[in-house]
């Protein structure tokens, strides 16, 4: 039997998320309906359906339609329609680049905390795995310093959550191209789950592809996009014989997205501008929100994100806060997410881009519940 932990983060919100009446857990910006999809975009939902005139009991396009392959490719710099592999969500592109790559005895360096998947599908594949630690002393960033004393001669890859969850910090370009240095030297691959796009124009996030060629991106609309339950993701490398071998790999993981699946992520893809200025002015909205209830709250403290929809604030208590955010839950009906599920103890993941009234409610009730404990 295969040996690994359970996830954490997903452990906890499929035992207690439906129980939330205000959900401020989750690091997706206030998800779509696909109504709300098409009243964005100005187009006939009827008419869209109408014309799709597919029939479901057919695979459709199995590594993602043309068109899907075209929208994901003009995201990056000097990738080809071939190069993009449609996924389950950003967990299948993860996972998918990982079965493919990391064998028994490799070495594989992982930032930590952050998205779990990127360093224990590693460890359970029996690759040695380091951690390289960020800091919250630093603005959660990693140090190269770090990096260079972990990094050997055998390492086979590097991963990174940029933004980072549950952080929301962003690792800028000049730091990743001093990471890229370093794995070049070496002939390491970096995979980076870029599923968390900050919404302000000064902290772009840039692709691993647009700065390395053994560099693997993968994303998905569930984040930045809003449309979670699309369930569709991608990796794209501009690597072409690494291409092949996830192609080969694909075949047993995943047949494809799905006719309807396809055809939305696509459409929202070629409507994104449309996606990022609502969240924009969502996150915005939100942000100041979030910025003037911690001016209040003296019993929480935090490196604030960079406008990316997840942060990690500290909360001052004495008590773990896996058992305070259950009694949060059960007395205020508030969810957030405990550090435990993070390894980080004493910190909470707060989604602050839900629903505004959802945030404020539950920020309110927050407030009640940490100032009752008093």
């Amino acid at each position: 039997m295969v040996e690994i932990p359970a996830f954490g983060v997903e452990e906890w919100l499929n035992h207690w998320e439906k129980q939330a009446k205000y959900d401020i857990s989750q690091s997706t910006i206030a998800a779509l309906t696909i109504d709300e999809l098409f009243k964005l975009t100005g187009d006939d939902e009827t008419a869209f359906f109408a014309n799709l005139n597919q029939k479901l009991e057919n695979y459709g396009w199995i590594e993602g339609s043309p068109a899907f392959k075209q929208v994901v490719s003009e995201l990056y710099q000097d990738i080809r329609t071939d190069h993009v592999l449609q996924t389950n969500g950003a967990t299948g592109a993860n996972l998918l680049a990982l079965y493919a790559l990391v064998q028994p005895g490799d070495h594989v360096i992982a930032e930590y905390p952050s998205y779990q998947q990127l360093y224990d599908i590693p460890r359970s594949l029996g690759a040695e795995v380091n951690f390289w630690q960020i800091h919250e002393e630093d603005n959660w960033y990693p140090d190269l310093a770090d990096l260079k004393h972990l990094i050997r001669p055998n390492t086979k890859l590097i991963c990174l959550n940029n933004a980072n969850n549950p952080t929301g910090t962003v690792l800028d370009q000049a730091f990743l191209q001093e990471v890229v240095k370093l794995a070049d030297q070496v002939g390491a691959y970096i995979l980076v789950d870029e599923v968390y796009q900050p919404l302000d124009e000064g902290t772009p996030v840039v692709p691993i592809v647009n700065l390395y060629h053994r560099g693997i991106s993968t994303n998905s609309l569930s984040k930045t996009y809003s449309l979670p339950g699309l369930r569709i993701g991608w990796v794209v490398t501009p690597d072409e014989t690494l291409t092949n071998q996830f192609r080969k790999f694909r075949d047993y993981t995943m047949i494809c997205g799905g006719v309807l699946n396809d055809a939305l992520a696509t459409y929202a893809l070629q409507h994104r501008q449309v996606i990022l200025k609502r969240n924009y002015e969502l996150v915005r909205q939100n942000y100041r929100l979030y910025q003037a209830w911690l001016a209040k709250e003296d019993r929480v403290e935090i490196v604030m994100p960079q406008m990316v929809s997840t942060s990690f604030p500290k909360l001052k208590i004495n008590e773990p806060t896996k058992d305070f955010c259950l009694r949060l839950l059960k007395e205020k009906g508030v969810l957030l997410v405990p550090g435990e599920a993070f390894d980080t103890p004493g910190n909470v993941r707060l989604g602050y881009c839900a629903p505004v009234k959802t945030l404020q409610t539950g920020l309110a009730r927050l407030s009640e519940f940490l100032n009752d404990r008093k």
